[in-house]
């Protein structure tokens, strides 16, 4: 048996309020034993938390909390939202900040104010993980060089305290640098496309550097469908289908799966400084 953390979600989404229950019971029995609520809107934390404690007693895998602010929709956070992120660190347990960052991907937020803004609330949350002594869980999108200097300049260290790179979609150089900077590579369902050609090249050369020890996994759920899954108009992604991300990674690295699991479950912990034991049975 394998055993899975998957380290970004969004399971609290309305989408899943319907068939919550079976796919923490599917997932259960494909071996995910931990799941963390990812952040994005200052709104929905409280969604977050409702979901987090209703999973405390009525489900088997341990829901974590990272609650933070999401670079896509930074035309619609304001400093509240900062307070309001203060709030949740100090009232509720959470694991990470996440998913936090900078994004030019969709041309409006290439505009130099928005993107501003942008450093301004990434550079906040810093701040916070330091203060709350919390990794930071990064959503990076044609910016990893801002990115980087952001991180350098704030003295951020994730060696020390933690981190993962999520979705990772640089090029081979990125990949490097976060790594050396203590970060961990978040991958996703995108690796089972045999298109992916940068991610895959990016991934086998941090693999072929630094071993395994440089990577966790994630669904992105509902995104980040694995290609096996994709049947018909079928998109919608579930924590279960983080097995397909092992079953490539297995290839691709030409490992067998449960050490895989194994090292990649120590990954999680270190990565999110916590110390979950692996399950015996």
């Amino acid at each position: 048996m394998m055993y899975l953390f998957d380290t970004h979600t969004h399971f609290d989404v309305p989408e899943y309020d319907d068939r919550r229950d079976e796919f923490n019971t599917s997932a259960y029995h494909n071996g995910v034993r931990h799941l963390v609520l990812i952040g994005y809107l200052a709104r929905y934390f409280d969604r977050m938390v409702n979901i987090k404690q209703y999973a405390d007693t009525h489900y088997p895998i341990i829901h974590h909390l990272a609650c933070g602010l999401h670079p896509l929709y930074i035309i619609e956070h304001s400093d509240n939202d900062l307070v309001l992120l203060d709030n949740y660190l100090k009232s509720y347990p959470n694991i990470a900040i996440g998913e936090i960052g900078l994004d030019t991907y969709p041309n409006e937020l290439k505009d130099e104010m928005i993107y501003e803004k942008q450093k301004h609330f990434f550079i906040e949350q810093i701040q916070f993980s330091k203060q709350y002594d919390l990794p930071i869980l990064l959503h990076i999108r044609k910016s990893h060089a801002d990115v980087l200097k952001i991180l350098k300049t704030q003295k951020y260290n994730a060696n020390n305290q933690g981190g993962i790179a999520h979705s990772f979609s640089g090029g081979e150089n990125e990949a490097v640098s976060f790594v050396n900077m203590g970060f961990k590579l978040g991958i996703t369902g995108q690796i089972t496309n045999p298109n992916a050609k940068k991610l895959r090249q990016a991934v086998k050369t941090v693999y072929d550097k630094y071993g395994i020890s440089s990577f966790v996994i994630e669904t992105d759920c509902p995104d980040m469908m694995p290609l096996p899954c994709q049947h018909g108009d079928s998109y919608f992604n579930e924590p279960k289908n983080l097995i397909h991300v092992i079953n490539e990674l297995s290839v691709l690295f030409d490992m067998d799966k449960e050490k895989l699991s194994y090292e990649l479950w120590q990954n999680s912990n270190d990565a999110l400084k916590v110390n979950f034991a692996y399950p015996n049975n």
